[in-house]
């Protein structure tokens, strides 16, 4: 399916991931409405995009996506915007993971009620809203991307991830299910699941330690957003008849998710 001048909605879009697949989709040429909870960061993405693709229209809106009446209202400005068209495609990519190393019960519950909030409810309020809200379910065609984590199907392997993995099941489970309802639908609903990526998000899940950071990296070469971009561009233009459902994408050292080769590096000279 040609992305072009199809409308595609991203959220977590400010950095990271976000920002690396609305660089990549616009050029395929597609029209983009970018959510965050940061606007001049939307603003910082924005622009750029529209300096290296001039005729791209980006549309930014600071939201919320843990409130369901802001989720709700930014989708329908951006129909409006649009004139009423449809949303064709929604990225469902903001996340987060707080509070390693803790175990569960030494987080403090504003960690989990923020988590959960976003991952769980920002989710399933963003789905909902473009589904109908967005048109979607009325035009009776579209795609749902979700970015999920490979650690929805293992139990990682360090501490402090309970909440994390938690959610990010959950993503999995709601992926599958959404995927049964909208039969009788061209409504296309797929899972990719990042592994271990070199963005502000794994500084964050360890709380900002240089050394915890460093250690986890250590020994081999992890993704950067751009690869995670490369793989939700090719899931989002498969022919019409095509669905790849999910797609693992993790670096090559990443044998399973307890198993990394630390030697990576030094056995490929890097």
């Amino acid at each position: 399916m040609s992305l072009k001048d199809k409308t595609v909605l991203i959220t977590g879009a400010s950095m990271g991931i976000g920002a690396a697949i609305a660089h990549r989709l616009a050029r395929e040429q597609a029209t983009l409405i970018l959510f965050a909870r940061s606007k001049d960061k939307l603003d910082e993405v924005a622009s750029r995009i529209q300096q290296d693709y001039k005729r791209i229209k980006v549309y930014t809106q600071a939201v919320d996506v843990s409130s369901d009446t802001a989720v709700t209202s930014a989708i329908e400005s951006a129909v409006q915007q649009l004139d009423g068209r449809p949303i064709d495609v929604l990225v469902n990519n903001a996340g987060l993971a707080l509070g390693a190393p803790s175990a569960f019960p030494d987080l403090s519950i504003s960690d989990v009620i923020t988590m959960t909030g976003t991952n769980v409810h920002g989710m399933l309020f963003t789905t909902y809203a473009v589904l109908n809200q967005g048109k979607m379910k009325e035009n009776g065609r579209g795609t749902i991307l979700n970015v999920t984590s490979t650690t929805a199907l293992e139990v990682p392997p360090f501490p402090g991830e309970s909440i994390y993995h938690a959610s990010k099941a959950f993503q999995e489970g709601f992926t599958n299910a959404l995927r049964t309802e909208l039969v009788g639908t061209n409504i296309k609903v797929l899972a990719l699941r990042p592994g271990v990526v070199a963005t502000h998000f794994h500084e964050q899940r360890v709380g900002f330690s240089t050394d915890m950071y460093d250690s986890f990296m250590e020994g081999f070469e992890p993704l950067v957003s751009g690869d995670v971009a490369e793989a939700a561009a090719w899931m989002l233009q498969t022919e019409e008849r095509v669905s790849v459902k999910a797609v693992d994408v993790v670096p090559t050292a990443q044998r399973g998710l307890p198993v990394f080769d630390r030697e990576w590096n030094s056995r490929n000279g890097i």
